[in-house]
C-alpha cells in the first residue's frame, strides 16, 4: 500500500492547497530578488507593468484637468470662430443680435415704403375720382398722386418721360445744381422712397419727379440758360483746381528734384587735402593732394 493511501481526502486537499501556496511564494520572493539594473538572461532588463496605485504621472487612468493659475487674475474665455461684428464696436457670440438688429432695419425701410403705397378706395361714380391730366382717364398711379400730388396714369409716365421719369438724388445735384437741404425739403421737392439696389439695410433711395426738379430749379436760376451757364462755369472752376493743383504738383516735385540733384554734386564734390611743400629737382615747389594727387606749383617767397 503507497504512502498517500494512508490519508484521508480532506488531508490530500490541504496538501495540495500547501503546495501550491508554497510555489506562489517562491514565484514572488524570486520576482522581489530580481532588480531593474539586473540583467536577466537575454541581457535584457525585466519589464515591469506600472500598477495602477503607482504616483507615476504616466500611470493609467484619468487625467485632471490643470489648476488655474491664480496669478492671471480674471479674464475672459470666447470662442472667436463664433463671434459676429456687428458694426457697433462690439462683437457678439452668435449672430442672434446681429441677425435681429438688420432684419429692424429692413422692417423698419419696408414700413417707410409701405406708408406711400396705400391707395384710396373708388368712388362708384366716376365723377368723384380723379382723372390723369394727360389722358383723362381713372387709371391713375396712386403713389405719384399720394407722394408728388401729380394725377398721371401708368401708360402716360412711359409715354412722357421727359415730365414724369424719377431722377435720383446724385442727379439731382450734378445736372441741376440742388444741395442736399433743399433735396431733404419735402415742401419743396417731394420725393419717393425706393429700396436701396446695394444693400436692403442701407437707407432708401430718394427719387424726385423731373418736372417738379426742374420747375424748382429754372425759379433757383433763373432760366435753363442760366442753370447752363451756372453748370458750365463750375466746370471750368473745376478744370482750373485740377490744373492748379498739377502745376503746383509739378513745381515741388522740380523742385525736390534740382535739390537733390544738386545735393549729390555736392556731396560727390572733391575737396583736395594739400600737405607740405615739396622741392622739385628745377628748384621748384610743388603742393600734393594726398587723396587724388593732384599737384599744384607753388612760389616760395
Amino acid at each position: 500500500m503507497s504512502a498517500t493511501s494512508s490519508f484521508t481526502p480532506e488531508e490530500l486537499r490541504k496538501v495540495e492547497l500547501n503546495r501550491l501556496r508554497a510555489k506562489a511564494r517562491q514565484r514572488q520572493q524570486e520576482s522581489q530578488a530580481s532588480s531593474s539594473s539586473v540583467p536577466n538572461a537575454n541581457q535584457k532588463r525585466p519589464l515591469d507593468v506600472t500598477p495602477a496605485t503607482s504616483n507615476s504621472p504616466t500611470r493609467p487612468g484619468l487625467s485632471k484637468p490643470l489648476k488655474r493659475d491664480s496669478r492671471l487674475g480674471s479674464y475672459f474665455e470666447y470662442d472667436l470662430s463664433k463671434m459676429v461684428n456687428s458694426k457697433g464696436g462690439f462683437l457678439v457670440e452668435d449672430g442672434k443680435e446681429a441677425d435681429e438688429d438688420l432684419r429692424a432695419k429692413e422692417r423698419e425701410r419696408e414700413r417707410q415704403r409701405a406708408m406711400q403705397n396705400v391707395e384710396p378706395p373708388m368712388y362708384l361714380d366716376p365723377s368723384l375720382n380723379p382723372k390723369c391730366k394727360e389722358c383723362e382717364t381713372i387709371d391713375i398711379d396712386y403713389t405719384f398722386r399720394k407722394v408728388f400730388g401729380c394725377l398721371v396714369c401708368n401708360r402716360c409716365k412711359d409715354k412722357y418721360p421727359e415730365k414724369y421719369s424719377l431722377l435720383t438724388k446724385t442727379e439731382c445735384k450734378e445736372d441741376y445744381l440742388l444741395t442736399d437741404a433743399e433735396l431733404r425739403d419735402r415742401e419743396l421737392l417731394p420725393h419717393l422712397l425706393k429700396a436701396n439696389p446695394h444693400k436692403a439695410t442701407f437707407a432708401n433711395m430718394m427719387l424726385f419727379l423731373r418736372c417738379q426738379v426742374e420747375d424748382f430749379a429754372w425759379k433757383k436760376w433763373g432760366s435753363p440758360e442760366a442753370l447752363d451757364a451756372e453748370w458750365e462755369r463750375r466746370v471750368e472752376e473745376k478744370k482750373k483746381k485740377k490744373n492748379k493743383k498739377f502745376e503746383e504738383s509739378l513745381r515741388d516735385l522740380r523742385r525736390r528734384t534740382r535739390e537733390g540733384v544738386w545735393q549729390r554734386r555736392k556731396d560727390q564734390e572733391h575737396k583736395h587735402v594739400f600737405g607740405t611743400t615739396h622741392t622739385t629737382e628745377d628748384g621748384g615747389a610743388q603742393h600734393v593732394c594726398h587723396e587724388c594727387g593732384f599737384t599744384v606749383d607753388v612760389e616760395i617767397i
